[in-house]
Order: structure tokens, then sequence, then C-alpha cells
């Protein structure tokens, strides 16, 4: 069983219990996916560079991604219908779990200058909002093989009914919060 899975069930399950007032393990808040989006820009829509964006989400997430088309044009942006606008991977279950372990104490500290996350990044419905500027945080790409950066966006769903129970599950799995004004 996954190390982190085996946390929530045995650890913070019994401590949301008794501090959210619920006898029902199914109505305590859980992780459900988690999500990981590469936006690709007009200039970028190479062959090369979409070989390059899902070679990276592959490597980092254990999954072949999706690529994205867009459902109709905006001249603005030099986009057609049709044409590839993103790759994301969805995680659940035992790969999300090993995922999220992963990003909590390996990623994250990886990252350049990092010093916690905001609560701001949890939204409305508990679910956390992550932007990463360089994929090379993660432990899975080598620095030295990088031809190009590019960043990538991470969201982690809960079954949370509100933001105050999403931040006390993400605490509780150990997601790395700075100090601030909870509001």
């Amino acid at each position: 069983m996954n190390r982190l899975k085996n946390k929530y069930q045995t650890i913070i399950v019994p401590e949301l219990k008794k501090e959210l007032g619920l006898t029902n393990s199914l109505a305590l808040p859980a992780l459900s996916k988690v999500t990981i989006n590469v936006g690709i820009s007009a200039n970028k829509r190479e062959d090369k560079y979409l070989e390059l964006v899902a070679k990276t989400l592959q490597r980092i997430s254990g999954q072949k991604p999706v690529f994205t088309l867009a459902r109709q044009a905006i001249s603005a942006f030099k986009i057609r219908e049709g044409n590839v606008v993103g790759a994301t991977v969805t995680l659940r279950g035992n790969k999300m779990y090993d995922f999220v372990d992963k990003l909590i104490n390996i990623t994250l500290p990886r990252v350049r200058d990092f010093r916690g996350l905001s609560y701001r990044s949890i939204d409305q419905q508990g679910n956390l909002n992550l932007g990463f500027k360089e994929h090379i945080a993660f432990a899975e790409i080598d620095s030295s093989e990088v031809e190009m950066l590019h960043g990538l966006q991470l969201t982690v769903n809960t079954t949370a009914k509100n933001k105050t129970q999403g931040q006390l599950l993400l605490e509780k799995f150990g997601f790395p919060f700075k100090k601030e004004n909870i509001s």
C-alpha cells in the first residue's frame, strides 16, 4: 500500500473526524485527482516542442498525456480551430498518492526560492492550484538533458465542501504552507 494513502487512512481520517465533528468517514474530505497541464503557445506549436512536452509529462506523471485542441478560432492569439493548445494528464488512485507524496517531499523543496505555499492558492471548493515556471524542479527531469524550459500548472482536487475543509486536509497531508493569516 502507498505510504501517503496509508497515512490518510490510519492517521488523517481519525484526526479529521475529531476536528470536523463527523462520524461517517465517507463524509470526510479526501483527495480525488491530480491534474497536470501544460499550455502550448502559438509560436511553439512545432512537432519537436509537442514531443518534448509529451515526454516531460510522461516522465513526471508516469502516464501518457492527452493533447487538448482549440474548440474555436481566436485570431488575436493566432489559434485556429483544431490546433493543439495544451497537454494534460489526470492521475487518480495509487498513482495520485505516489505523485502527491513525491510532490510534497521531493519536488517542492527543490523549487528555487521556495518559502512555502500560499493559502490563497486554495479555491473556494478546497482544491489546490500550483504553477511551476520551470519543469526542472521535478526529480525525474535531468537538467543536463533539458533542451527547452516550459512551465506547467498542477491542480490537486479534493472532495472538500469548502475552503476551510480543503485547507485542513492539505495541511494534514503535509503540504508546506507559509505561516500567514488564514482567511
